[in-house]
């Protein structure tokens, strides 16, 4: 068996359960684990503390399966996979994240259903080990026609991994991916859209959006295909300005407007940051803003370059609120902490000479736990604001 022999004091994290170990906690590796192989992960003293994937070419060098001896393989996987379907609530007309990594016991697995539909992608050399065990555990959930491959993701080439995507089991769709959400229709691209095809993550924040819009005029930043605007115009907002940078996206957006007959946003393809300022020179404001841009940090040495970024569009977001107007700000950068957060949008407030308060925190859909030993996996923040009147 191939083992991973930590400094001495590094398995100090592994008795608290979390699940990576960094590759500057490690003394030696014996053995010739390549890329994936299951590794014994012991103390300086040799004790066994946990079974691992080992990466030899990423920071985090391994990521734990279990802890304690245990064979890992196909039926391992197969069991993970049904004990995290299991703690979901599926119907077959809406969307749901069935795997969520570390949280779920699969370090480097996300899985989303759409309908009969799984997408995956597989991050983490340990999980583009068990391909075929994942591909085969999720094609076998009740109600699942095929299971389509994402992994297209930028930190797979931490991992020393190439893109990889496709049909992975079943057939074809015959037609396009729809899901149904709150009571609103949308199609969902698994081949080419962001991550898995849609943002399941923001589920339960854009019914927020939706109870608080009535009679307001909103801005969605980053809008994407349109989920927050669409919760906008269903919750009788009076104005709708929705941008993003991508054509496809707006194209899908408008789609999914007239999928739901939803009419009247002004949909503007462009770049948000110079938008925003154009909108602030020419003294345009709005009642409720939403700030959901992409990842800024993937990790945390991104995190001082991300501040800046962050700091940057919540300044210009309270430049343009109306008094007594609302924020939804939004970081997904697993390098950016909650609490880091909370004080660059502080800050931002502050440079923008404005009074803020918090009306509420806002997270991931339930589908999207987050384990109590690995805090990483809250990676979506959310802060609702309200400046003074």
């Amino acid at each position: 068996m191939h083992k991973l022999i930590l400094k001495p004091g590094r398995e100090k994290s592994l008795k608290r359960r979390h699940p990576w170990i960094f590759s500057g906690g490690v003394a030696r590796v014996e053995g010739n684990p390549q890329a994936g192989d299951t590794v014994d992960v012991c103390s300086a003293d040799g004790a066994l503390l946990a079974v691992a994937a080992y990466s030899p070419q990423s920071q985090i060098r391994a990521r734990i399966w279990d802890w304690g001896a245990r064979e890992i393989d196909a039926a391992f996987i197969a069991q993970r996979v049904l004990r995290a379907a299991a703690s979901r609530d599926v119907t077959q007309d809406a969307g749901v994240r069935l795997v969520h990594g570390e949280s779920d016991g699969l370090p480097g697995i996300v899985a989303d259903r759409y309908g009969d539909t799984v997408v995956v992608q597989l991050l983490s050399v340990g999980a583009e080990r068990w391909r075929d065990a994942i591909a085969d555990a999720l094609a076998g959930l009740a109600g699942v026609a095929r299971v389509v491959e994402r992994s297209d993701a930028d930190v797979r080439a931490l991992e020393g991994l190439q893109p990889r995507n496709g049909l992975l089991r079943g057939s074809t769709a015959n037609g396009p991916l729809t899901v149904i959400e709150h009571g609103l229709r949308f199609n969902v691209d698994a081949e080419q859209g962001h991550k898995t095809g849609f943002y399941l993550d923001q589920r339960d924040n854009r019914l927020t959006l939706r109870n608080l819009a009535r009679g307001k005029t909103v801005l969605d930043c980053f809008c994407y295909s349109g989920g927050f605007a669409l919760n906008a115009l269903a919750g009788n907002a009076a104005a709708v300005t929705a941008m993003d940078s991508s054509g496809p996206a707006l194209q899908a957006a408008r789609a999914n407007a007239a999928l739901n007959q939803l009419n009247g946003a002004e949909w503007l393809e462009a770049d948000v940051f110079k938008t925003l300022r154009t909108f602030r020179d020419a003294g345009r404001t709005f009642d409720l803003i939403v700030l959901d841009p992409p990842k800024f940090a993937p990790t945390a040495a991104h995190a001082e370059k991300a501040a800046r970024a962050y700091k940057d569009i919540n300044l210009l977001g309270f430049k343009l609120l109306n008094p007594g107007g609302m924020l939804m700000s939004y970081s997904c950068s697993g390098g950016v902490s909650a609490d880091l957060f909370q004080k660059i949008v502080a800050g931002a407030a502050l440079d923008a000479g404005v009074d803020a308060r918090i009306e509420g925190w806002l997270h991931g859909a339930a589908d999207h736990p987050v384990a109590l030993n690995f805090p990483e996996g809250e990676y979506l923040k959310g802060l609702l604001l309200r400046v003074s009147a």
